[in-house]
């Protein structure tokens, strides 16, 4: 399929043809759409041109929203990596609607040698697109099941969902609730999979009124803590699904006169700078955030160089933080430790001896 066969399909002139190809702006909707929809039923994929060999090297990387630490580190990681090699980064918010389909009209146009995308979940008409145009691409933490053809990079959230919660078991909680994420996100799952199989594997009952949904944000985990401290038969420990999260818990706990970890033991999840400054330090579950990013980048540049475009699934590990938000309840002493300690998933998974 070429740009001629496409527009003696359609109708058009290979100039019209070209420049939606192109990320033109001055194509109307209408027919903007006609073209994206036809080279996605045919497959068409363009060939490399000198000029995008000799423009500036660039890899997009998108997220939908910029207004969490989380995605400030991702970036961070993704930044660092490309400039090792001779890269510059393009970030692009996108919400839904119209700033998403001018940013896919617009990608090819600059040089772009890949994307990574932050929490998306890709319709199957953007996949297309996007090896249409000869994108190779990688989800970081996907928003569903990726697919065929996609490849992604997360962390071993089950595991880290299981570290925090079994932390808490050691510690001699039993009232231990969770305020996960979105239901859509398969890194927030995992999480509270970890912690169910955390209960389980302790002989405690999990009731369902104490797994609370956030939204990973501050005003989540403050919405949540609030709801579960209300309780008659309050926890006595919140594994957290975010560090923000977990600071929303830390407000919640303060306005209803407990102490934290005395009153209330509290566990995030990531890792940010900011936990180390909490007050108390927050106990949390580390994700390689900087590590993910640049993993992604380097699929990016291995596909441009030959290598297999799809199918790339990668988790990398975790580690529990533990510092001063966590502690026995009140009725059992709490053992001694270092104000900062890091504790391998795997070496808490194993029984002690003796």
């Amino acid at each position: 399929m070429t740009i001629a066969a496409i527009a003696k399909e359609i109708g058009l002139s290979v100039a019209t043809v070209s420049k939606v190809l192109n990320g033109r702006p001055d194509v109307a909707a209408e027919t903007r759409s006609r073209v994206q929809e036809l080279i996605v039923r045919h497959g068409y994929r363009r060939r490399s041109s000198p000029s995008s060999e000799t423009s500036t090297p660039v890899i997009d990387v998108v997220f939908e929203t910029f207004d969490s630490p989380w995605a400030v580190e991702i970036v961070r990681g993704a930044v660092a990596a490309a400039q090792g090699e001779g890269l510059t980064v393009a970030l692009t918010s996108l919400e839904e609607g119209d700033e998403r389909r001018i940013w896919f009209d617009h990608i090819t146009s600059r040089g772009t040698r890949g994307v990574i995308l932050l929490l998306s979940q890709l319709t199957e008409t953007q996949r297309s697109e996007l090896h249409s145009r000869r994108l190779p691409f990688v989800v970081i933490d996907p928003r569903g099941e990726p697919g065929p053809h996609v490849s992604y990079v997360g962390a071993t959230n089950w595991a880290g969902g299981l570290a925090a919660t079994r932390h808490l078991v050691d510690l001699g909680h039993k009232k231990i609730a969770v305020i996960g994420g979105p239901a859509d996100l398969l890194c927030s799952r995992a999480r509270i999979d970890g912690y169910r199989a955390a209960l389980e594997t302790a002989g405690i009952f999990l009731a369902d009124s104490l797994v609370v949904r956030g939204d990973f944000t501050v005003v989540g985990g403050y919405e949540g803590a609030r709801a579960l401290i209300a309780r008659p038969d309050r926890p006595t420990a919140i594994f957290a699904g975010s560090d923000l999260q977990a600071l929303g818990v830390f407000k919640a706990a303060h306005e209803a006169g407990l102490k934290v970890p005395e009153d209330l033991s509290v566990v995030g999840f990531d890792d940010l700078p900011i936990a180390r400054w909490s007050s108390p330090a927050l106990t949390t579950v580390r994700q390689p955030l900087a590590e993910m990013a640049a993993v992604a980048v380097r699929i990016l540049l291995e596909v441009g160089e030959g290598g297999d475009p799809t199918d790339r699934r990668v988790e990398l590990a975790t580690d529990l933080v533990v510092r001063e938000s966590t502690a026995a309840p009140r009725c059992r002493p709490s053992p001694g430790r270092s104000a900062t300690e890091v504790v391998s998933p795997t070496r808490i998974a194993e029984p002690a001896s003796g």
